[in-house]
């Protein structure tokens, strides 16, 4: 059997691409070497599924950092406001949280999975699970079709790759499709883990002094070996056995990558400003009223309520302070240099997890060597690409899932497009 659209890859760029290709009348493919759709969007988000963020085109590109000015056109067919009423339309009621996440009311991913699937279904795609790709076909300068690890050789006029990147390998992102791009011509950029955990060597982290400590508000930067900040992020983070972890570490782990690559450095400072509202002055001046206030109080008990509680004793051991100093035994130079600590607190970073235990890939195939309108290979024709293989890549936040939609729906509507011009041609001869 021969099909306008095979979609290889059931993830949430494929789902996505698949609704939009049968909506504009193609007969639709979508195979997938697993054995149920959806698996990385059904993990995402926590088991909630952020399907999207709420901010406006700009917060939207702004926060995706891996190419995400690429994102423009597809943006300006297949938005964010989009998304959230596909969603709505198909019975899936959403709620904004805090930086314009956006979450089915619900808070279960699975129903974002099954409404998905659903109306995959119910536009007539034929879906075929447990039937993993061998090769993407070509002839000359066209797509033919796909061969399947089992031999079958299936027809098409057009194939849309959305196998993901590396990251999660165990939802069946293993970067099968950088080989079939390759195959086409296509280059990809190097690959590395982004919205990782960062690892670290630090004596307080071997030794899991911290361990399991979050930390709520606080400001995490990337310096670079000159002294310049390179990036800083705001919202939590925690403190594990090998390093950092949370959103605000996630958000700048790419930033390590990329650092100790292109210097050619062990180590990259990382500086935790607990207190960002306040300059460091304050700081001090605030911590010296309670020792006043408390005078028969050792400093440790004295910061106790203000700063979290097990990063007291490394603190006043990195600033050279005895635990039990009290108010008229404090060193004020002493004092102002605890503040400047509270504010730039250093963390060495060696690096980062490896990048199947990243939420998300970075690097993937060369966007010069796409269509950003039509999501087309501008060397194979009939070839399209959508989600996370190709070089684009977000913070979490909704940011990511963003770009695999609108990426997946304008692969979808043209990949038709293209199939049924095709077609037409063929019938008029």
């Amino acid at each position: 059997m021969t099909y306008d659209v095979i979609i290889i890859g059931g993830g949430p760029s494929g789902l996505m691409a698949s609704i939009a290709a049968s909506e504009a009348g193609a007969n639709v493919l979508l195979v997938d070497k697993g054995s149920k759709l959806g698996r990385k969007l059904a993990i995402s988000g926590g088991g909630r599924c952020n399907v999207t963020n709420a901010g406006d085109i700009e917060e939207i590109i702004k926060n995706i950092p891996g190419n995400g000015r690429f994102l423009y056109s597809c943006l300006a067919t297949f938005n964010n406001r989009d998304i959230i009423r596909f969603f709505e339309g198909l019975g899936i009621k959403l709620k904004e949280e805090d930086r314009g996440r956006m979450f089915p009311v619900s808070d279960k991913a699975k129903d974002v999975v099954n409404a998905l699937v659903r109306q995959v279904r119910k536009q007539g795609v034929e879906i075929r699970v447990n039937a993993p790709v061998k090769r993407v076909l070509y002839q000359g300068d066209h797509v033919k079709g796909v061969e399947l690890k089992n031999g079958e050789i299936i027809g098409a006029s057009t194939v849309i790759i959305a196998t993901g990147g590396k990251s999660v390998p165990y939802t069946g992102s293993t970067g099968d499709g950088y080989a079939w791009a390759q195959e086409a011509g296509h280059t990809i950029t190097d690959l590395y883990p982004t919205e990782v955990p960062i690892t670290s060597e630090e004596p307080f982290i071997r030794n899991k002094e911290l361990q399991g400590l979050s930390l709520h508000n606080i400001t995490l930067s990337v310096w670079n070996p000159k002294g310049k900040k390179v990036i800083e992020h705001e919202g939590d983070m925690i403190f594990t056995h090998f390093g950092l972890s949370g959103p605000a570490a996630l958000r700048c782990s790419q930033f390590v990558v990329k650092l100790l690559k292109k210097e050619t450095i062990h180590t990259v400072l990382l500086t935790i400003d607990l207190f960002p509202d306040k300059p460091a002055s304050l700081v001090a001046e605030e911590i010296l009223k309670l020792a006043a206030k408390q005078p028969k109080k050792a400093i440790k008990n004295v910061l106790k309520g203000n700063i979290p509680e097990r990063m007291i004793p490394l603190l006043l051991r990195k600033g050279d302070l005895e635990e039990d100093l009290t108010y008229a035994h404090l060193p004020k130079k002493k004092l102002t240099e605890l503040a400047q600590l509270i504010k730039r607190f250093p963390v060495q970073a060696n690096g980062t997890l490896s990048i199947e235990e990243a939420f998300v890939t970075g690097g993937g195939v060369n966007l010069k060597e796409v269509d950003p309108k039509t999501m087309q290979s501008k060397l194979m024709n009939g070839l399209f690409f959508c989600g996370e293989i190709l070089d684009i890549h977000g913070y979490t936040g909704g940011y990511n899932i963003t770009a695999a939609f609108t990426t997946g729906y304008n692969a979808g509507l043209n990949a038709a497009r293209q199939a049924i011009r095709v077609d037409r041609d063929v019938v008029s001869q």
